[in-house]
């Protein structure tokens, strides 16, 4: 597996890399591959189908420039910013009989992110939710997916060093809540794990066997679906 650690200058390229790895390597013109990618400002992304104004305070956003961008992928809206670490995984589906369903590739992952965690933290990591890693039951990273013909993105966040009272400012409160939310706020349902970026990127490229040297990543396509789609508005905020 090919290991990219690539941030980009704004975050609709950051999104739109993700999608880029994920057709070319449907394409065949790219390998399975683990990226790592953070970003020094605040935005939002809503899930491929979730409308903006259930989800955001959108005038706040306004308010505060804070961009509000549409992945490709399913799930839920969230916030990025400082102190998030990324991963983005493509991967053959073909890999494993796992990896033939949506719910047998969550499992698969996440049990594979939560073993090479535990070690590091003090509790019990475990899957929640759809698609959500908790410890002690507070959710640190939640993860969606993306599927096509032969390859699948699977990518989520990892929240180290977050602002968690943003999340308040800028989400709503979900509509649709996993049992183990118990209605908490969103600042008190989830937490950042004492751990630093440098050790989860090497526990996770260890965990997929990812190594260098570091590819480049697909930077014509991502700034074509930039152009295409996750720099346009009617596709950020269309209902």
């Amino acid at each position: 597996m090919q290991l990219l650690t690539y941030s980009a200058d704004t975050p609709e390229l950051n999104l739109a890399t993700d999608e880029a790895l994920l057709l070319s390597a449907e394409e065949g013109a790219a390998h399975e591959s683990l990226r790592f990618w953070s970003s020094d400002r605040l935005f939002v992304v809503l899930g491929h189908s979730r409308p903006a104004h259930d989800d955001v305070d959108v005038q706040q956003c306004r308010r505060d420039g804070i961009p509000i961008l549409r992945r490709q992928s399913g799930g839920g809206t969230v916030l990025q910013g400082p102190g998030c670490l990324n991963y983005s995984l493509v991967l053959r589906m073909d890999r494993s009989k796992a990896f033939s369903t949506i719910t047998g590739t969550t499992r698969a992952v996440l049990e594979r992110h939560a073993a090479a965690l535990i070690p590091f933290l003090n509790g019990r990591v475990s899957m929640e939710g759809n698609s959500d890693l908790a410890l002690g039951g507070k959710k640190f990273s939640g993860n969606a997916q993306r599927r096509l013909t032969t390859c699948v993105l699977f990518h989520g966040t990892m929240l180290l060093d977050f602002d968690l009272p943003s999340l308040d400012r800028y989400l709503r409160e979900p509509r649709q809540q996993p049992a183990y939310r118990r209605g908490r706020r969103h600042r008190d349902f989830v937490m950042n794990i004492p751990l630093t970026p440098a050790l989860v990127r090497d526990l996770l490229a260890s965990a997929w066997d990812a190594a260098g040297p570091a590819v480049d990543p697909p930077l014509p396509l991502a700034y074509r679906l930039v152009n295409e789609r996750y720099g346009r508005e009617e596709w950020n905020l269309k209902r």
